[in-house]
């Protein structure tokens, strides 16, 4: 129900009831205002597109703080979500009163050096942590709490191409980097680059999961955490489980590992200092070691040796769902947004068919000189 009646004191009171009952009333002063305000709501209430004006009331921190609570995420992904929303400059304005400026003037205060930092924040970082807000504001509307996502359509700090971006070491680099391995750390580079795995996924392989008959890695878990009082072991990433054919190379040299330094725990975890896993900045500490003594580039990381291997299967041939797979993405369309550039073009592969062609009639041409 709803209606317009003018007051006493000549104002015009507009009011009607939403779809759970309560009544709701606006004041204005002419009854041309009451009217467009009055048919909005009662279309959105007919439609099923209604917001209680209260709803909106709570803070985005306080919002955001109680819609986390709900998610069924990995400790990884909660601290990502965290950190994003620690970052925000508008945790206490009100959620019906977020406007696209407050969101733009986040990301523009990212992207700028601050007390706490010589620079801003890398793209990449400024859109993770849009991610985490814009998800958190689709889920407000989807609870009826803002009738539109002020995040939509938002432009954001470019980011590089992958192409450009990515950096993969070469075959001497990577040579380099494992002789200059401390001991116990060398089979976890060779891990990383000739099995394509995480750093998580590869502090977290146990002997189980090195089968040496069939020649086989499994990815059954990661280890997350910065450090050891903050480490855990979870599942893999959403669709990495898998089972990767490895080398007899690899085979050995995690063979000779074992033997060397044993397996530790009731686990029998395969790499670790005998006390304590890997974690990222134990990994870290040692890559950075290992990168420093084979006088690599400060740029590689760890995961670079991941790009590595992937561009060292997608150089031999492997097509697009071999390479997920074998990486543990979770749809070939990843794969390809991460590693198109390294597949050959359709020109390189007409150009390659041709030469090929050229080698075979000039290959039989010779032939028939040599018999004559």
């Amino acid at each position: 129900m709803a209606s317009i009646q003018k007051r006493d004191n000549g104002r015009w009171r507009a009011r009607y009831r939403d779809s759970a009952g309560r009544e709701h009333a606006r004041h204005f002063g002419r009854k041309v205002d009451a009217q467009p305000w009055l048919d909005k709501v009662t279309a959105a209430v007919v439609t099923d597109t209604y917001v209680d004006p209260r709803a909106g009331g709570i803070t985005f921190g306080a919002f955001f703080a109680e819609w986390a609570a709900r998610q069924v995420w990995t400790e990884g992904s909660r601290l990502s979500a965290q950190q994003a929303a620690s970052s925000v400059t508008f945790a206490r304005v009100p959620m019906r009163d977020l406007r696209p400026s407050h969101l733009q003037g986040w990301v523009k205060a990212m992207s700028l050096p601050a007390p706490s930092r010589r620079q801003g924040l890398a793209p990449s970082t400024v859109r993770t942590r849009f991610n985490w807000v814009h998800i958190a504001l689709r889920g407000a509307v989807a609870d009826r709490v803002i009738p539109t996502d002020p995040s939509a359509g938002l432009r954001l700090p470019r980011v590089r191409k992958q192409a450009a971006a990515m950096t993969i070491p070469t075959p001497a680099e990577v040579g380099r980097a494992t002789a200059a391995a401390a001991g116990h750390f060398q089979a976890f580079v060779e891990v990383c680059a000739f099995a394509g795995l995480r750093l998580g996924e590869a502090a977290g392989l146990q002997v189980a999961d090195v089968d040496f008959l069939r020649r086989t890695v499994t990815v059954a878990r990661q280890v997350q955490g910065q450090t050891n009082s903050t480490l855990t072991v979870v599942a893999p990433k959403y669709g990495s489980e898998r089972v990767i054919p490895v080398s007899d190379e690899l085979l050995l040299s995690l063979g000779r590992h074992l033997e060397r330094f044993g397996a530790w725990g009731a686990d029998r975890w395969v790499f670790g200092d005998g006390v304590h896993l890997f974690q990222r900045n134990s990994a870290g500490n040692q890559w950075r070691n290992a990168r420093a003594a084979a006088d690599l580039p400060e740029p590689l990381t760890l995961h670079d040796l991941r790009h590595f291997y992937a561009s060292g299967l997608i150089s031999t041939g492997c097509d697009v769902v071999t390479v997920q797979r074998a990486l543990g993405h979770s749809s070939p369309s990843i794969t390809l947004n991460v590693y198109a550039h390294l597949w050959p073009k359709a020109e390189d592969r007409t150009r390659a068919a041709s030469a090929e062609l050229w080698r075979e009639v000039h290959a039989d041409h010779l032939r028939t000189e040599e018999a004559q």
